[in-house]
């Protein structure tokens, strides 16, 4: 992994915009049509997500793309 504490940061983002709808894992799982261990594994920063997922996560969020990547990793804060 190249940048991890951008992995890191953005893990981070996608939780808090995911508890802000309060929804579980799963929930934004089965909505963006992913595997719950796929947002596990992203949130936990272990996953490095693909522009296709980003994609899916926006849509299920119902927040355009560039909103779900506007996030500052610790490096930048």
């Amino acid at each position: 992994m190249k940048n991890p504490n951008t992995i890191k940061a953005f893990g981070t983002h996608l939780r808090k915009l995911r508890e802000e709808r309060d929804f579980s894992q799963q929930k934004l799982a089965d909505i963006a049509d992913v595997a719950k261990i796929t947002i596990q594994r992203i949130e936990n920063a272990k996953f490095t997500v693909t522009l296709d997922v980003m994609v899916s996560l926006a849509k299920a969020l119902k927040i355009p793309l560039k909103e779900l990547v506007n996030f500052k990793s610790s490096k930048e804060k």
